[in-house]
């Protein structure tokens, strides 16, 4: 160990920087910065180690984030597809919406699109068969009308309720009318003229005897209601569809509880 010391001594003396007048040049000037440090600085005895648990959960995150980032970049078929039918269906919309507005490319004929729609309305078809109710005699006529007007006020309220679930706006912002609120057709999905057209058509061809010309009518008028919704902006062709459906199958739920003419003629007597 003396060994040692002497032999580190004898390398100080003979080392010509350890000089006095070679120290400047070993020692950096004063109120220089000091050099940065490529390595990170040891952690003092002030500092803490992380908790245990705080490092298992980082890796944690880490390992759950890329999983999350790729469900987001790749999503699912069912996904891609809806929201390339939506597309679709909002795109095409917006094509046919020809009597939209006063700008549009059809809007002269924007009148008689709209009248189209109103032989599709709640308001009028409940009025004007409470009034054949009340001028008809038979027993036949009264059961058929009964049952109608039972068909008439279901879709009132099925589509009301389905509207105000799904609350679908238009492709276009128009506002309902005066009518339209009092059957509570506010909103867009389904559309309720469409449903009731091809409600009423089908009980028509179900419990009248009508000529093939006729057959014929009823069907594409059915058909031009629900088109006319979509000329004037107020429904997507989903939507005309949708409701489509919705009234064949009313038609068929009516069809279920058909009320009897004993039925019928307690009802209207009470």
């Amino acid at each position: 160990m003396p060994a040692s010391q002497s032999r580190a001594r004898a390398r100080d003396r003979s080392n010509v920087l350890n000089r006095a007048e070679f120290l400047s040049l070993s020692q950096p000037p004063k109120g220089a910065p000091e050099p940065r440090s490529s390595g990170r600085k040891a952690p003092g005895p002030s500092a803490q180690p992380p908790p245990p648990g705080d490092g298992a959960r980082e890796r944690r995150q880490s390992q759950q984030l890329p999983e999350e980032d790729c469900m987001q970049l790749n999503p699912s078929f069912k996904g891609i597809a809806f929201n390339s039918l939506l597309a679709i269906d909002i795109c095409m919309s917006k094509r046919l919406g020809v009597c939209a507005g006063r700008a549009a490319s059809w809007a002269s004929a924007r009148s008689m699109v709209k009248l189209i729609g109103i032989t599709g309305h709640g308001i009028p078809w409940i009025g004007g068969t409470i009034l054949c109710l009340v001028k008809s005699s038979t027993l036949a006529g009264q059961e058929v009308l009964m049952n109608l007007l039972l068909a008439l006020l279901l879709d009132i309220m099925t589509v009301a309720g389905v509207q105000k679930l799904i609350k679908r706006r238009g492709p276009f912002e128009t506002s309902p009318s005066l009518l339209d609120y009092l059957t509570m057709d506010i909103y867009a999905f389904p559309a309720g003229h469409a449903s009731r057209a091809a409600m009423v058509s089908k009980f028509f061809l179900s419990h009248l005897v009508l000529a093939v010309p006729l057959r014929v009518l009823l069907v594409l008028w059915a058909f031009c209601v629900g088109l006319s919704r979509v000329m004037i902006g107020r429904h997507h062709i989903t939507d005309v569809i949708s409701g489509f459906i919705i009234g064949y199958f009313q038609f068929r739920l009516v069809e279920l509880v058909w009320m009897s003419s004993n039925t019928c003629q307690m009802l209207i007597s009470a």
